[in-house]
C-alpha cells in the first residue's frame, strides 16, 4: 500500500494526542502489508517539521520504504494528467505524483482525500 500524506498526518497527530484513533487502527489492522510512501507524500510531510524537528520527522518516515520517482511513474503522471485536463477535472500535481506512484506500484492508496483522487483513473482507494 501507498499511504498519502493525510493518512501520516493523522498518524502523527494522534500520537501526539496519545489518542489511538482511525490511522492507528487501519495500521493494526494491516500489520502485515508492506506499507510505503512516494517521495512526494515524504516531501510534503516533511513541509510540517521544522529544522529543530527533522530526528522526529525522520522517525516517523522511517517504517516505510520511499517510492522514488521512476520513468514508468512520470510517464503514468503525464497520462493521468493529459486525460484529467481533457475531463477538465483536473486536481492537483502532488496528489497526481502520488496517484501515479500507487497505479504503477500496483497497490492501493490509503488516504481520506476522498474529493480528488476518486477522478484518477485505475487508482484503487482505500480509506481508514
Amino acid at each position: 500500500m501507498i499511504l498519502d500524506t493525510t493518512f501520516l498526518i493523522d498518524l502523527h497527530r494522534e500520537a501526539a494526542r496519545s489518542e489511538p484513533a482511525k490511522a492507528f487502527t487501519f495500521l493494526e489492522r494491516n500489520a502485515d502489508a508492506p506499507m510505503r510512501i512516494s517521495i512526494v507524500t515524504y516531501a510534503e510531510f516533511a513541509e510540517g517539521f521544522s529544522a529543530e524537528f527533522y530526528d522526529r520527522f525522520l522517525e516517523l518516515v522511517s517504517p516505510y520504504e520511499v517510492v522514488d520517482v521512476s520513468k514508468l511513474i512520470a510517464w503514468r503522471y503525464a497520462q493521468l494528467s493529459r486525460d484529467l485536463r481533457k475531463q477538465g477535472s483536473r486536481i492537483g500535481d502532488n496528489d497526481l505524483w502520488i496517484a501515479a506512484t500507487a497505479i504503477e506500484s500496483g497497490v492501493p492508496l490509503v488516504t481520506r482525500d476522498n474529493r480528488h483522487f476518486p477522478r484518477v483513473a485505475g487508482l484503487t482507494l482505500l480509506s481508514y
